[in-house]
């Protein structure tokens, strides 16, 4: 590990990343940083001057992962000399979480904290729709994707007016994409007045109908055994439809398939105008919605102060990176073809090999290299308009200014 933070971690790319621009500020300088150490142990409120302290306190620790929390009113390290009360997260990413553990009551292939190419299916549909989602509906740009290293992917977004809102507009924003029941026996609720769904939402069933069908009902087949039609059963809401169809397959197996153009011919035999026809093609949408609609650890997103794994951290369980994934190729990752942190040093050792001479922050010269680029890219982008803003009407966070932030952002989406 401390190989790997000497040489290979890319804490200026990082650091670019958490400023927002190329000398710091606020945004780094006031950022609370936690360091997880072996035995449980947690080091919380560490914050640097600049990119070679921060470099330096990793190496000294040589922490197991760490961890990015909110910008305070003032530099974490110094909240204890801080007046009463006066030390408070202010900004923060509006971060999300979707784990592959909270697909285990719809998946067949793995469970638990196993993953493979195969249920990636569910969190590259989730990525897909809510990338959509807020880029369409709330008109955030720079939203970075990172795979946790093991079963699931977080999303940081770095808008200006992301990085302002209160606890109370993220709770909002997050329970406004919510949709999901906890409960798996529970059918949605999301259609207010008439049966139509919303339009956030038909937008997101259009492209989720081909994922249903390639995904639950070829790969996951989702419906074949006995406790998968239970499910589904479970989420039609008329008794004689339900009861036709236990009737049905009562009489041998049968795929996910064709059970569901079974469910399908019962809905068409009611007449086209009907009020249960009307009904239980709602329902179809709720149950496609239900099984590929993304599935987010709400928790994660809702405060300001809560800490989440910075990205190119090392998984302790699996020694893979935390690597950024492109959304527009999201459905060609391969969470299994991450590289390791032994496999990136050994890259290391043989071009140290090849030439002869040591060097530093050397993951240009492993394949780890295409991941931070297209961090680079991301903060290139982020800082060209905070740029744009700064010759304009004023600044974010900068380091001349107060960093009080104004709270009166538009949410009335």
């Amino acid at each position: 590990m401390l190989a790997f933070y000497r040489r290979l971690y890319p804490f200026k790319p990082i650091f670019h990343w958490l400023n927002h621009a190329p000398t710091p500020e606020d945004l780094f300088t006031k950022r609370e940083v936690a360091f997880n150490l072996p035995g449980d142990v947690m080091i919380r409120y560490q914050s640097f001057a600049d990119v070679d302290e921060f470099k330096r306190q990793v190496c000294k620790l040589n922490p197991t992962r760490f961890e990015i929390g909110p910008v305070y009113t003032s530099r974490p390290r110094d909240r204890k000399t801080a007046r009463a009360g006066s030390f408070n997260p202010i900004a923060r990413e509006l971060v999300f979480d979707i784990d592959m553990t909270d697909y285990d009551p719809v998946r067949t292939c793995c469970s638990s904290a196993d993953i493979c190419k195969r249920c990636w299916a569910f969190i590259a549909a989730a990525v897909r729709v809510l990338d959509t989602a807020i880029r369409d509906q709330f008109g955030y740009e720079h939203l970075l994707w990172v795979y946790s290293g093991r079963r699931g992917i977080h999303l940081w977004i770095s808008d200006q007016e992301a990085m302002r809102l209160t606890d109370e507009q993220r709770k909002a924003i997050v329970n406004w994409l919510n949709v999901v029941p906890k409960d798996e026996s529970k059918r949605l609720n999301v259609r207010f007045g008439s049966r139509a769904l919303p339009a956030s939402l038909k937008a997101a069933l259009d492209h989720l109908a081909m994922v249903f069908t390639e995904l639950i009902l070829l790969d996951q087949n989702c419906f074949e055994s006995e406790k998968g039609s239970a499910a589904l059963l479970r989420l039609i809401p008329d008794t004689r439809v339900v009861d036709a169809l236990e009737t049905q397959w009562a009489s041998g197996l049968s795929s996910s398939e064709v059970k569901w153009k079974d469910f399908q011919t019962q809905i068409k035999s009611y007449k086209k105008d009907s009020s249960q026809r009307a009904q239980l093609i709602a329902a179809m949408e709720d149950i496609i919605l239900q099984y590929t609609y993304p599935r987010l650890d709400e928790n994660v997103s809702k405060k300001r102060n809560h800490l989440l794994k910075a990205p190119f951290c090392v998984h302790p369980k699996t020694g893979r990176i935390c690597v950024p994934v492109d959304p527009a190729h999201i459905d060609e990752f391969d969470p299994e073809a991450v590289p390791t942190v032994t496999q990136l040093l050994g890259e290391l050792d043989a071009a140290d090999g090849a030439d002869g001479v040591e060097h530093h922050s050397d993951w240009e010269r492993t394949s780890l290299r295409p991941y931070v680029e297209m961090l680079e890219k991301h903060n290139q982008r982020m800082m060209d308009e905070v740029r744009r803003e700064r010759r304009g009407t004023g600044t974010f966070l900068s380091a001349s200014r107060s960093p009080q932030l104004n709270h009166s952002a538009d949410m009335s989406w």
